[in-house]
């Protein structure tokens, strides 16, 4: 059996990552774990894609998972920092645990969710940097919609 790493997990999310950049959409990927390293769901930032401004990569992921009575004993895992509305949903679910692929290109919740006692996890991994560094640099319009941040670039 391999040994359940955070690495481990941050595979799954920048998969769906690479799928969701494939699609035409943001490379952000996550994925839902319960604490012994079973995959409960996985998903990608499908706001481009599906033309839904909530798909969020943590919120499809959750969806995913489906409905569970406790979400105590899951792991959040995610390719970029999670934005306010994704620390929202780990907040609002009682989520205990966040694994963050990178914070450099975007800085979201995870500091908050750490000081409301979700046990957090920033690898900076060198891939979520650099798949994100690219798509930025690639498409500023679309990276500052997704952000909330649209009118920064008519300044």
């Amino acid at each position: 059996m391999k040994q359940l790493t955070p690495e481990r997990l941050l595979d799954v999310a920048y998969d769906e990552a690479l799928r969701g950049l494939a699609e035409g959409g943001i490379p952000i990927g996550a994925a839902l774990f319960d604490t012994g390293g079973t995959l409960l769901g996985r998903g990608r930032n499908r706001r481009v894609q599906s033309g839904d401004p909530s798909m969020h990569a943590e919120t499809d992921a959750f969806r995913a998972a489906g409905r569970r009575r406790d979400y105590r004993g899951t792991i959040m895992v995610t390719t970029l920092s999670p934005c306010w509305y994704c620390s929202g949903l780990v907040r609002q679910f009682g989520i205990g645990a966040v694994v963050v692929g990178e914070s450099q290109t975007f800085s979201g919740g995870h500091k908050w969710l750490a000081g409301h006692g979700v046990a957090v996890t920033v690898l900076e991994d060198r891939r979520c940097i650099d798949l994100m560094s690219r798509f930025i640099a690639e498409h500023p319009a679309l990276w500052h919609e997704d952000i909330g941040s649209a009118d920064d670039l008519e300044a």
